[in-house]
Order: C-alpha cells, then sequence, then structure tokens
C-alpha cells in the first residue's frame, strides 16, 4: 500500500490556464501549463515580477481556482471544489510559510503553532505535544510563552515553519521565506528547509533569489505565464 502511495504525485498539473477579466481585456497568468511534483521533492519557483509565479503559488494553495485545466493534489482534484471544502483541503494537506511570517501577536509561540489545530473540527490530544516538538525542532523550545513582538525575525520565521508542519501537511508552500531576513538569518532558515526535506518532505519555495533557489533539488523558471526547466 506504501509502495502504492509514493507513486502518487503530490502536485499533478494538467493544462492549468488562469485568466483574469481586466479593463482592457483578458490576460493570461497562467497559460496552459503542466507541471509534476513528486512526494518528497523539494522545488524553486522563479521569475520576474508578473511572471505568474505568485498565481502558481495561490493555485497550489487552494487559495485559488483555476480557469481551465486540473490540479490534482496527492491524487484528489481540486480544480473546482466549493470555498468550504478548499479551506479543509488547506488545513489537512497544505502548510503556508509566509514572507512576512503572518503570526498573531496576541499569541505566544505555541499558540502560534498551534493555530491550525484549531481549524480541525476532529480533537487532536497529541497536538499540543507535537507543536511543543516542532518549537524544540526550530531552536524555539525555550521560548514557548513568548510572543512575536519579543523575537528576531529569524525566530518567527522559525515559528512559522513549526506552524507549517504541525498538521503533517502533503506540501509545504514556502513564499519568499528569506525576504525579509538578513543573509546569515537567511542561511539558518534554508538550514531548517533542508531538514525538514531530509525528513521527506514536500517542498515548494517561490523565491526571486538565486542563492535560495540553488538549496532545492529542482529550479522552474515562469516567464509569461509558461514554465520553462
Amino acid at each position: 500500500m506504501s509502495d502504492q502511495n509514493k507513486k502518487i504525485p503530490a502536485i499533478h498539473l494538467e493544462e492549468i490556464s488562469r485568466i483574469y477579466q481586466m479593463a482592457a481585456g483578458e490576460v493570461a497568468a497562467l497559460d496552459k501549463i503542466n507541471l509534476m511534483v513528486e512526494q518528497g521533492e523539494y522545488m524553486a519557483v522563479m521569475g520576474p515580477s508578473g511572471s505568474g509565479k505568485t498565481t502558481l503559488l495561490n493555485l497550489l494553495g487552494c487559495l485559488d481556482q483555476p480557469t481551465a485545466g486540473r490540479y490534482y493534489l496527492g491524487g484528489e482534484d481540486v480544480s473546482a471544489l466549493p470555498d468550504d471544502q478548499l479551506s479543509e483541503i488547506r488545513n489537512r494537506k497544505i502548510g503556508f510559510i509566509f514572507q512576512s511570517y503572518n503570526l498573531i501577536p496576541q499569541l505566544t509561540v505555541l499558540e502560534n503553532i498551534e493555530v491550525p489545530l484549531f481549524y480541525r473540527n476532529s480533537h487532536d490530544p497529541e497536538g499540543f505535544k507535537r507543536a511543543i516538538r516542532l518549537a524544540e525542532m526550530v531552536g524555539l523550545g525555550s521560548r514557548l510563552d513568548h510572543r512575536p513582538s519579543q523575537l528576531s525575525g529569524g525566530q518567527q520565521q522559525r515559528v512559522a515553519i513549526a506552524r507549517s508542519l504541525v498538521n503533517d501537511p502533503l506540501i509545504i508552500l514556502a513564499d519568499e521565506p528569506t525576504g525579509n531576513l538578513d543573509s546569515i538569518t537567511g542561511q539558518e532558515i534554508l538550514s531548517v528547509l533542508r531538514e525538514m526535506h531530509r525528513q521527506g518532505k514536500t517542498l515548494v519555495v517561490i523565491t526571486h533569489d538565486d542563492s535560495v533557489a540553488q538549496h532545492s533539488s529542482r529550479t522552474i523558471h515562469i516567464v509569461d505565464g509558461h514554465i520553462k526547466e
């Protein structure tokens, strides 16, 4: 059974297009793209501003839906699901890491890590213990009661990484994860991402930085809504 599951790609896009209706007419942010990301792969996505990489991230994260084509997430067609089902998919199968961290200022480190657990319908008695283990994994075991304002940028991003893992998602999507950090702290965050990859996590990192992309096992470039590898 496990061997069969391994053959199912984490991400499979078939002829995906995303067209926006603008005052000047239609704009194709993505134009019939095909993409396969295997489970356990570490992929970087690069491209200039306006190339379509943010649109791709929103589609992969089920924050937006394609105008045409099919998106299979772990073998499940999520292309045209209603909003409530997409919300459930995001919580269950996708972990997000943002450039601006997106932590809740009033919550502690531990509570921020636990946020995705609050949205689960089922009670998860192991969630609290898992959140503590993840805080320790990212080097914040001694700061569980601290709030974001008491942390450095790098520490806040470590909280965001732990939060992305707490639901054991199928894929992790990182949007410019080192964009707000100095180079030394950025390298520390990239080391954490590499460790996640070594542990078998599927990572997709959106970046404009070649030095960030070099840490991935594969890089794709988006130009004018088309993928070039």
